[in-house]
């Protein structure tokens, strides 16, 4: 760990290493241990942790918990509209895929048709048939 990354946990969780992600502590004692510029940084954070630990709690008033609420915006009850934008989405899936099967059911028919043909053509060429008699 270097100290650009002490500041940045010390900012964020303060002094208390207790409260700094498990897998940063080890190496910020370590460090801690080593460096006096990283012991700076965290009786720099210590006195802000101490300052704002002896600020005053602000608790809001009911009345104003309660204009906050009102004012909140409603969430709306009608599952009308989340039901039609599933059946949408469900009608494209489905029409996607009967467009696939219309799709390959003609892809199929054409190919086999064209391998019946090559295959009557090349039965006609081993049995010496004349292309004109099969063909007509």
């Amino acid at each position: 760990m270097k100290i650009d990354r002490l500041e940045v946990l010390a900012e964020a969780y303060g002094a208390d290493l207790s409260r700094w992600p498990a897998h940063e502590r080890a190496f910020a004692e370590s460090l801690i241990a080593a460096d006096p510029a990283a012991r700076a940084v965290l009786e720099e954070a210590a006195a802000l942790d101490a300052l704002l630990d002896a600020s005053p709690r602000i608790v809001p008033s009911a009345d104003l918990t309660a204009r906050v609420l009102a004012s909140a915006p409603k969430r709306k009850a009608s599952r009308g509209h989340l039901g039609r934008v599933f059946w949408i989405l469900g009608a494209g899936w489905a029409a996607a895929a009967c467009a696939g099967v219309v799709a390959g059911v003609g892809l199929t028919s054409h190919v086999t048709a064209n391998e019946r043909a090559d295959a009557i053509l090349y039965q006609a060429t081993l049995s010496g048939v004349d292309d004109t008699e099969v063909l007509g």
